[in-house]
């Protein structure tokens, strides 16, 4: 007899709290329309509520502060990466290749949002996250190589939080010479740079006969 509770099915949402989410949507991509055109710094709060078609008053309603569009926009590219790394290997993966698969996702959002991605990541950087939020591309590079080192795959010797740290400085450094140059030199490559970035350090640690 099976005595487990019924699953529970998700209602779905009311008018009001449709209405809600349209419009916290629509402050969101206004300011980073404007963050886009004009830097973070340079847009105010009533700059996104009036491209955004709502009252000042609406956005305090969504975000407490300017500075909970960084937080939100952090939050969604973790939960694409998280998303699209599910979906895009299969579990008996080696941790080479979902190195190599992260770094690719990883470069492909950022081109695909090249323009707001700029301004948020300068807005990120002078708002101080880099030293207060917790390294999460770090650490998921580091369970990545946890898994490559107790399979043998990886060297034994090798410290994952460690390289887990060395492979988002390679991330960021990489990302952050990109929008230097990317009218330059590297446009369009950055997925490509981030890839051989990646090998050079696989060619020191992957586990050899």
């Amino acid at each position: 007899m099976n005595t487990s509770p019924p699953e529970s099915k998700a209602q779905p949402l009311g008018r009001r709290e449709r209405n809600k989410i349209k419009i916290k949507e629509r402050l969101y991509t206004a300011a980073l329309e404007l963050f886009a055109e004009h830097g973070y710094e340079q847009t105010s709060v009533d700059e996104i509520a009036e491209r955004a078609d709502v009252a000042r008053g609406t956005f305090f309603n969504h975000f407490q502060r300017k500075e909970d569009l960084i937080s939100t926009w952090g939050e969604r590219r973790r939960e694409r990466l998280v998303a699209v790394m599910a979906d895009a290997l299969p579990d008996e993966a080696g941790a080479a290749e979902r190195l190599r698969r992260c770094m690719t996702i990883l470069g492909r959002i950022n081109e695909e949002e090249h323009e707001s991605a700029a301004a948020m990541l300068i807005a990120w950087v002078k708002a101080g996250r880099p030293l207060m939020e917790e390294p999460y591309v770090a650490e998921l590079f580091a369970e990545i190589i946890e898994d490559g080192r107790k399979n043998g795959e990886l060297r034994q010797d090798i410290r994952p939080r460690q390289v887990g740290n060395v492979l988002r400085d390679i991330y960021l450094g990489t990302l952050y010479r990109w929008f230097r140059d990317v009218e330059v030199e590297l446009d369009g490559k950055l997925e490509q740079e981030l890839l051989e970035a990646t090998e050079l350090l696989l060619n020191g640690i992957v586990a050899r006969p």
